[in-house]
């Protein structure tokens, strides 16, 4: 039994183990995934972070101590040049396991073992979980909002009385109802010219069509001069008359 023994020896000697390790290490660091056992992925993953933490502080002494343990040039150049740039905000949890299911013919636990931040389907759907933030409230039923709706009083908006000027033939017609209610006879081209400026301009159109109503009606005074006339006709016979009595 292994009971308080943190390392798990995989049925391998300490130098048998070392240099498996150091082998599967490079080979992640190179190909970012590689496929194994649950058992060696987990041995391999404690092996490894320690080592891409190492690579953040990209110093001669930092590569010299990631080589004693890799021994291979390419994955030494790789791990810092590539990978501490690619994890430099990450704080650990640099890879990640997944259970591929058992092996035919012993039966072994196998898994695919991974660096984070390289698997692009993984980033993308976590991108896509992270942007879907909005949260929505299922609708009341609509015999509440009904009941609802019927005890709140209803607001009822007030808009300003707009003054809407009439249209030009509205005007005229009313001009025209107005000459032949009053029977005035007034010349044909007074209207015309308040038609005309009506289709131009209804502003002034309204003033023009003021005007004929303030116009002078017949002079009343004309009546009054033509009874005094003929009062004074009547009367000069009557002093003939007189004249020819004294006579």
């Amino acid at each position: 039994m292994r009971h308080r023994k943190k390392i798990n020896h995989l049925g391998r000697q300490k130098a048998h183990r070392h240099s498996m390790l150091s082998n599967m290490a490079a080979s992640l660091i190179i190909h970012k995934r590689i496929q194994t056992t649950v058992a060696k992925a987990k041995a391999l993953k404690s092996f490894v972070e320690p080592l891409i933490t190492k690579s953040k502080d990209d110093t001669t002494h930092s590569r010299r101590i990631v080589f004693s343990y890799l021994q291979d040039k390419q994955a030494v150049t790789e791990l810092f040049r590539d990978v501490a740039v690619k994890i430099a905000d990450r704080p650990g949890g640099y890879t990640r396991i997944l259970k591929t299911g058992m092996r035919i013919g012993d039966n072994a636990d196998m898994c695919f073992i991974e660096l984070v931040d390289y698997n692009e389907l993984m980033l993308d759907s976590a991108d896509k979980k992270d942007k879907k933030t909005s949260r929505r409230r299922r609708g009341a039923k609509k015999g509440k909002t009904e009941e609802i709706q019927s005890t709140q009083p209803k607001e009822v908006k007030t808009e300003p009385n707009k003054q809407q000027k009439p249209e030009v033939k509205e005007i005229i017609e009313e001009v025209q109802e107005e000459q032949i209610s009053e029977e005035i006879n007034q010349p044909e081209e007074p209207v015309n010219k308040i038609a005309e400026q009506a289709e131009v301009q209804p502003e002034e159109a309204e003033v023009a069509i003021e005007e004929p109503v303030v116009q002078e009606q017949p002079s009343v005074t004309e009546e009054p001069v033509a009874d005094n006339l003929s009062d004074e006709v009547a009367e000069e016979p009557a002093k003939d008359e007189e004249t020819e009595d004294k006579v």
